[in-house]
């Protein structure tokens, strides 16, 4: 029986998530779960690119994204499931990882691409938290 869902979403790709957020509500409503969403602001990768932003740009930034979140939730989510938006900073795969463990995830739901020439199986971020995660993973195809 699963408790706690992780269920990552791209805000700016409704694709990403559309599918997954279908399959997330049907496991949460069937297990009585919680769902937590979670979306990751990537951060810059090197120190260098951060120079070419303003200061503060960051901190801007992570407060946009949970306006953003918090709308998506309430305009996506039904009132009957448990929902906890998260917004995370950092690499993609590292942070969805991060926050499964921290939250206690039974199941983590998410999206991946279409295979095509240079993504024979699933995206990169998803490859990697389907070969990391210590917690069962649910691909659902765009």
């Amino acid at each position: 029986m699963l408790k706690t869902i992780l269920l990552p979403v791209d805000l700016s790709d409704e694709k990403s998530w559309k599918g997954p957020l279908r399959v997330a509500l049907d496991q949460a409503r069937l297990h009585g779960a919680v769902l937590h969403v979670v979306s990751v602001l990537p951060d810059f990768g090197l120190a260098a690119v951060g120079t070419f932003f303003r200061k503060g740009f960051e901190k801007e930034a992570l407060r946009a994204l949970g306006a953003a979140l918090s709308d998506w939730v309430e305009a996506h989510v039904p009132d009957e499931v448990e929902v906890h938006p998260h917004v995370l900073h950092g690499s993609i795969y590292d942070e969805i990882l991060r926050a499964a463990d921290k939250v206690g995830a039974d199941l983590i739901v998410l999206g991946a691409h279409r295979p095509e020439l240079k993504d024979y199986l699933l995206g990169q971020n998803a490859a990697r938290v389907v070969r990391h995660a210590r917690q069962s993973v649910y691909v659902v195809r765009d």
